[in-house]
């Protein structure tokens, strides 16, 4: 409401600026008149452009205030359940390295595997890599035969299904 009433303040400005110009000069033809009033035209075009740029910049300097925190909250809550979690994530990562060694996967495809576990694609894994989108694609699915797996999904699900049984189920399925 307050940008309307600048704007408002500007052409009633802007209008009497062009009165006082014709009492003035009460002789003024027309075209004369029309030049006159190009000038406070033009300066009402500039302030109200001025006065929609402010209210935007303070819209996107409002919203990126809120991603800012929303984005330090999200940190600080991650922080929290790493160290909450961080024996739980050693385990899994030991484990993970575990199966890995005994699915006798190279370097690469450890690598390549633990990325696809984090939900990474092949071409941000090559990126990542600085290696071929096909190399990746091929070092997959080298893992994929080693451990005798259909694909991306049968890999996470072959390390999360363990973690999400019921709690008092058993959990000692033979792999």
């Amino acid at each position: 409401m307050g940008s309307w009433s600048n704007l408002l303040l500007i052409v009633l400005g802007s209008i009497f600026l062009i009165a006082l110009e014709i009492l003035e000069d009460p002789e003024l033809t027309i075209g004369e008149i029309l030049l006159e009033m190009i000038q406070p035209t033009l300066i009402v075009i500039i302030a109200v452009g001025m006065v929609r740029l402010t209210e935007q910049f303070k819209i996107q300097h409002e919203t990126q205030m809120l991603l800012i925190r929303d984005l330090e909250t999200a940190r600080v809550e991650g922080m929290q359940w790493r160290s909450g979690m961080s024996e739980l994530i050693k385990g899994l990562s030991h484990g993970i390295a575990k199966q890995f060694s005994d699915w006798s996967l190279t370097t690469a495809e450890r690598e390549v595997g633990l990325l696809i576990l984090k939900g990474m694609s092949y071409k941000e894994i090559a990126v990542m890599r600085d290696v071929s989108e096909k190399t990746v694609r091929q070092q997959a699915h080298a893992i994929y035969r080693k451990a005798k797996l259909s694909g991306r999904a049968a890999l996470s699900a072959f390390f999360l299904e363990d973690l999400l049984l019921p709690p008092n189920s058993n959990n000692s399925r033979e792999r």
